[in-house]
């Protein structure tokens, strides 16, 4: 199928030295949904008692989180006017969830700053996290090859980020908390990029920008917004490098956003 539409002249998928690369991320698996460990009961513990006067139990104590519980807006003040370099520091030194402890390198973005295209994915991997770039490997080879049938190169007319700035361990599904630290990171991107259109590629990226659990299949083929910008979805390519036939979706997804950028809508 793909070769009668012409897409595999476009998007040539290169051999996969590195089966890890190749194989579909936990984090990419579409019917697996993050869930939040349960939190470990407390037991209230009794005051001694005295004889003839007793008094009342004490009150059970919640145990210490182990990340403050305030918005990063308070924690970190003025990122919503921070500008690029600001911006990018305040990420390279940010722990504000446990994820730092375990990072090479954060992931801040990569492109030009002032693209008519922003491609957002969902977390740094392996390879992402080693380089401290997004899309990197494979799947990075992959877009690259999607964005060029449009005429577009990395470094030029587009700007590339994740939603999270620090791998997840092991490329787990990124757990809300995370989410939640990071995405002001990733509002003031895309304010300070302007773009006329974003990409946002795989499940938990998509999910994410738009604020849903409903799941590409049926996010497809419309036109959303986030922060004011279209956004047009599609699958990422890590998911594929495994399923070949799926790329012809994923050409759809990208002329229609091509479509919605030239219409300035």
């Amino acid at each position: 199928m793909l070769r009668e539409m012409g897409i595999e002249l476009f998007w040539p998928t290169a051999p996969v030295r590195d089966a890890a690369l190749v194989a579909e991320p936990a984090r990419l698996a579409p019917e697996r949904t993050p869930e939040l460990a349960p939190e470990p009961a407390t037991v209230a513990v009794p005051a001694p008692v005295r004889p003839h006067a007793p008094e009342p139990a004490a009150a059970p104590q919640r145990p210490a989180p182990a990340v403050a519980e305030a918005p990063l807006r308070q924690r970190m003040p003025g990122v919503a006017g921070m500008e690029w370099e600001a911006l990018a520091e305040a990420v390279a030194g940010c722990r504000a969830c446990r994820l730092c402890e375990g990072r090479t390198n954060t992931v801040f973005g990569v492109g030009d700053l002032h693209a008519d295209w922003m491609v957002i994915g969902e977390a740094p991997g392996e390879n992402e996290d080693l380089q401290g770039e997004p899309f990197v490997g494979q799947a990075g080879k992959l877009l690259d090859n999607m964005l060029a049938a449009l005429g577009i190169r990395r470094g030029q007319g587009v700007y590339i980020a994740n939603v999270l700035k620090c791998r997840p361990p092991g490329n787990r599904n990124p757990l809300p908390e995370e989410i939640a630290q990071c995405e002001p990171f990733l509002r003031r991107q895309v304010e300070l990029v302007r773009p006329k259109i974003i990409l946002a590629v795989g499940r938990f990226a998509v999910q994410t920008l738009l604020q849903t659990t409903e799941p590409i299949g049926k996010l497809r083929g419309r036109v959303h917004r986030y922060n004011g910008v279209p956004l047009v979805v599609t699958y990422h390519p890590a998911y594929l490098l495994r399923n070949l036939p799926d790329k012809a979706k994923a050409w759809a997804d990208l002329c229609l956003a091509q479509q919605v950028m030239r219409e300035g809508a």
